[in-house]
């Protein structure tokens, strides 16, 4: 397979770029060779990529944001993203290009249809997003990460679930120590977006707790910049062991080595938790588009390995309740633990791949 190249399209959220990251991961270790198509917020968020990844910036936008005038250009940058997009493709001719969502995946999509190049969409959500919802008809094939997905009339795909990063499959499966009368490692992610409500509401949770059930928690809770101060100073003055911090860059070993993970419902986190195999409270976002996280959440809450608490049933007191009945006792963690594992799809980026590979068969001749 040496010498084929891979173009990758997707956006500036994690829950876009973490698994275009995984299949880059795996299509460079099968000796392909990989671009990654985005726009300038992309690029900041692509420092986890292998270092041979070609990242090409291209112009992209987007009708949600920005006013009159900002959203009457959009159709002249999207168009000067395509046309830049098919420029790089003439260049480099990508054997595949695969979207994985994201305002800056339409560039090279379009300009992967223009040029005949085979196209694949990846949709992480229960509930394609704008992008991947227009373009499911113009792709030979759409690959979902959460079943059932919400698809268009007529649009067939086939469940290979979310590719998680080779840093998460470095620990798929870690034994899961059940709660019990030792340190409890409870580990608070709100993803990119929409972690404000955790800051409100988990630390005076937390405190509500027994006595001797706070004295044994050892808590890592994602904030945003602006909360870091007000969250600290809560659980201290809650005699609670935590480390607060906008991103961490261990979430992988913090995964395994929680007893419980409170989490927004992204597609990605929920891959991650599921594949390592730790039971979760799930917090979706309520604003986010087409309320795809809750979507996210029923499919995963149905096999027995999460909690789902939407936001307007979100309080101290109803989370206090929840995590007392979850941390207190084995039983309850751990069989949620084995639901998130058997939930789990450690071969997605292998079932992806092997869709690629239907359409861009080997060349004859290579050895």
């Amino acid at each position: 397979m040496a010498g084929r190249r891979a173009t990758l399209a997707a956006g500036g959220t994690g829950g876009h770029m973490f698994p275009a990251q995984a299949l880059a991961e795996a299509l460079i270790a099968r000796g392909w060779a990989v671009t990654l198509s985005t726009d300038a917020r992309g690029a900041r968020y692509a420092g986890g990529f292998p270092v041979a990844v070609r990242i090409e910036e291209v112009s992209a936008a987007t009708f949600a944001r920005g006013g009159v005038l900002a959203r009457a250009l959009v159709p002249l940058r999207l168009a000067a993203g395509v046309a830049a997009a098919v420029v790089a493709m003439l260049r480099t001719r990508p054997a595949v290009v695969v979207g994985f969502g994201g305002y800056p995946s339409i560039p090279a999509l379009l300009a992967a249809w223009l040029l005949r190049v085979p196209r694949i969409i990846h949709e992480q959500n229960g509930v394609p997003g704008t992008v991947n919802r227009v373009l499911a008809g113009r792709v030979q094939a759409v690959a979902c990460g959460t079943w059932p997905t919400d698809l268009p009339e007529g649009v067939a795909a086939q469940h290979t679930g979310n590719p998680v990063r080779a840093s998460v499959l470095a620990r798929a499966g870690a034994p899961y120590i059940a709660p019990g009368d030792h340190p409890l490692s409870l580990l608070v992610i709100g993803g990119s977006q929409g972690a404000r409500i955790l800051s409100d509401v988990v630390p005076a949770a937390l405190a509500a707790l027994p006595a001797p059930l706070r004295a044994r928690l050892r808590v890592a809770q994602q904030a945003r910049a602006e909360d870091i101060d007000r969250v600290r100073a809560a659980h201290a003055a809650a005699g609670i062991d935590a480390e607060v911090a906008p991103f961490f860059d261990d979430i992988p070993a913090r995964l395994a080595e929680a007893q419980l993970v409170i989490s927004r419902a992204g597609a990605s986190s929920i891959a991650d938790i599921t594949v390592i195999g730790r039971p979760a409270v799930l917090i979706p976002f309520a604003a986010a588009a087409a309320d795809h996280q809750t979507a996210n959440a029923r499919a995963i809450a149905a096999t027995g390995a999460a909690e789902v608490v939407a936001e307007a049933d979100l309080s101290p007191e109803s989370l206090a309740r929840l995590l007392d009945n979850l941390l207190s006792a084995p039983q309850p963690a751990a069989t949620m633990a084995a639901a998130a594992l058997a939930a789990g799809r450690p071969d997605a980026t292998d079932r992806l791949i092997a869709l690629i590979d239907t359409l861009t068969p080997e060349p004859e001749g290579r050895p």
